[in-house]
């Protein structure tokens, strides 16, 4: 099957379940993932706010944020570009692109318009220079056992885990431009059901696997 079909198979599975039963199948997955040893270790984690067919993440955000960890979800800044911004709590998100719960923290200040871009060193973390994200969680459509990700067809998460692996790359937002400084990529995860494994996905130079699948 190409990306296509293979997208509109796995919304097909999808299909056969509630959310409530997606989020009973969720469990042990999650598990997993709270006792990995790369989580367990990690300071700096990269997670997702998941949407109702996607592995359920919510109470998982705050027991690693509870355990001291500093965790990040994405935020959509532009068509085809995102950035992460620190989760404080669920008092703290308000509805993103593709109405995805995002921190409503700016992570950059306000420009007055008509002014250049300016130009920070900020990480991608939108913190102090050099800070480093140790793992990334990343949700998918589907993974195969290479570990290479079928995403929804926007290329958000590709674009961003490929700068993450090029020494000081450079990306924008729409009033900022961002040095992300050279830095260990973060150990990659992906969260997916049973029935969003698959045995070959097809792939492009653009498109990024991730090293584990849980």
């Amino acid at each position: 099957m190409d990306k296509r079909e293979l997208r509109n198979y796995i919304r097909q599975q999808k299909r056969q379940y509630t959310s409530e039963e997606l989020r009973v199948l969720s469990l042990p997955i999650i598990n997993r993932l709270l006792e990995h040893p790369r989580i367990q270790s990690a300071q700096t984690i990269l997670m997702y706010h998941s949407l109702p067919d996607e592995v359920y993440t919510h109470d998982a955000l705050d027991q690693l944020v509870a355990e001291g960890k500093s965790v990040y979800l994405p935020v959509v800044v532009a068509d085809g570009l995102m950035d992460i911004q620190e989760y404080h709590g669920r008092n703290d998100l308000q509805q993103g692109a593709f109405h995805i719960m995002e921190p409503s923290t700016p992570h950059f200040e306000p420009q007055t318009p008509n002014l250049e871009p300016r130009t920070s060193n900020l990480s991608p973390l939108g913190e102090s220079e050099g800070a480093s994200l140790d793992v990334a969680v990343i949700p998918g459509m589907a993974f195969d056992k290479d570990g290479n990700r079928l995403g929804r067809g926007k290329g958000y998460y590709d674009r961003f885990l490929s700068s993450l692996h090029t020494p000081h790359s450079t990306f924008h937002t729409p009033h900022s431009t961002f040095h992300t400084p050279h830095s260990t990529p973060p150990y990659t995860i992906g969260l997916c059901f049973p029935f969003q494994k698959v045995e070959h996905i097809p792939t492009t130079p653009l498109d990024i696997p991730v090293e584990e699948v849980l």
